[in-house]
């Protein structure tokens, strides 16, 4: 199966940067590849339910934004390296969450939901500090 590894969090000041990587690893029971799959990074904040910041389609071609990190964060992948990025500039408090790496499907006006992830990673956390 598909093995999702992110990296790349860490405790940061408010308006600092940083770079999350998630690098997969494996097929899927059915032999595919992680260039075939959608990515998305999720984010779940204590006592927050997990939403769906950014996508990248197949190709990297196609993106989504949540409106709260649009101009914010940007979602990039390179199929060669079966790796995906999100850079994350000017970080606020409130960007404060475990970040997720997931393997899917999803809608380019809506985003990924819980139900179009075939794997998940298992999350790396973002501090970022007032």
């Amino acid at each position: 199966q598909v093995q999702l590894v992110e990296s790349g969090g860490g405790l940061v000041q408010a308006g600092g940067s940083l770079r999350l990587s998630c690098a997969a690893s494996g097929r899927s029971y059915a032999g595919r590849s992680f260039s075939t799959y959608d990515v998305g990074w999720f984010r779940q904040a204590p006592g927050k339910e997990r939403e769906n910041v950014a996508a990248i389609s197949e190709s990297g071609r196609i993106t989504y934004y949540a409106d709260s990190v649009k101009g914010q964060f940007t979602i990039s992948r390179d199929n060669a390296k079966n790796t995906v990025y999100l850079q994350m500039n000017s970080l606020k408090p409130e960007d404060t969450a475990v970040y997720y790496c997931a393997a899917g499907y999803f809608n380019s006006a809506a985003g990924m939901v819980a139900r179009q992830v075939d794997y998940w990673g298992q999350g790396t956390q973002v501090t970022v500090s007032s």
